[in-house]
């Protein structure tokens, strides 16, 4: 099939994954939410060999994300997960860390707190959350570009929209993550990292 491509995959890539190898260990096993194009997946996979990265979307995805595996040796290759936020079903496995790109404007707000309590769930203790994408702090825009993105977001669904940094996180401290690191990304983007602490088995 004709692989899918996003160009921002393109641009984002080597800035996301500098900051993903100051989180995490030369070998870790990753679960990635909303894997999208798989782009994302096959660059981070190929630049870090010890990473085991778990591709997961909803299964119209999937076989758009699998064109891109295929370039990765039969070895390394995990098969790409049917993963919807709201309906599951979720990993039984536990990761070192989890992943998700420009994800949360998409999907429903709705969808927010069940992926944090689910991520939470699937990490190991200590484990790590990570989600690249635009945010809003203080109750606005962080850059003129961001309120026009923000508006091109609503036309195209009513439930999409650029979300509050300060709400994000509330939800990811009552799943029990808390916050190590709030980083500026090129094009007005952000890496928030949280740790999973000690949840009860």
């Amino acid at each position: 099939m004709t692989r899918p491509f996003a160009p921002a995959c393109e641009r984002n890539a080597e800035p996301i994954l500098d900051r993903l190898r100051t989180h995490l260990p030369a070998q870790a096993h990753i679960l990635e939410i909303g894997s999208g194009t798989g782009q994302h997946a096959l660059h981070f996979a190929t630049a870090m060999p010890a990473w085991r990265w778990q591709c997961s979307d909803r299964n119209e995805n999937l076989p758009g994300i699998a064109a891109w595996l295929d370039d990765l040796p039969p070895e390394r290759r995990l098969e790409p997960l049917a993963l919807d936020v709201f309906s599951g079903p979720w990993p039984h496995a536990r990761y070192d860390a989890i992943f998700s790109a420009n994800t949360l404007h998409i999907m429903p707000w709705e969808a927010s707190p069940i992926l944090m309590r689910e991520a939470a769930k699937c990490l190991r203790p200590g484990g790590k959350l990570l989600i690249y994408g635009p945010f809003n702090y203080n109750g606005g825009y962080s850059s003129p570009s961001n309120a026009e993105f923000d508006g091109w977001l609503k036309q195209q669904a009513p439930h999409q929209g650029i979300r509050d940094f300060e709400a994000v996180d509330a939800l990811a401290q009552d799943a029990r993550l808390r916050l190590l690191e709030d980083h500026g990304m090129p094009a007005n983007n952000r890496l928030l990292c949280w740790q999973r602490e000690n949840l009860p088995a």
